[in-house]
């Protein structure tokens, strides 16, 4: 398997893993969102909490000139160790998340 393709499956796999947790609360549901042909993933939360409409994106990674980007992170959980235990690179890891003129402090990828 070329390193592209085994980067969609682990990002999916991942996702998929966290989806299967319980949300906070209401009528509430965990969805991955998959574009492998752009090469776009996330996981949201959707539902209802009583009258209030919940929507918030937890994660969201992409795929960009071979490395992974991380470009939201908002679960208790480090994605980078996820990723590392995975078989990822630390050098194929970019903290889209962090401006550019800190990534390199990371011990990460840069773009």
């Amino acid at each position: 398997m070329d390193r592209l393709a085994q980067y969609r499956q682990i990002i999916q796999e991942l996702l998929a893993d966290y989806a299967t947790g319980s949300p906070l609360g209401g009528e509430v549901e965990s969805q991955t969102i998959f574009d492998p042909a752009a090469d776009r993933y996330l996981l949201i939360d959707l539902g209802w909490d009583g009258q209030r409409r919940i929507y918030n994106c937890l994660i969201h990674l992409e795929i960009r000139a071979g490395k992974i980007w991380i470009q939201r992170n908002q679960t208790d959980c480090s994605l980078t160790d996820a990723l590392l235990e995975r078989g990822v690179e630390r050098a194929a890891i970019v903290l889209g998340l962090q401006p550019p003129e800190l990534r390199e402090y990371a011990g990460l990828g840069v773009a």
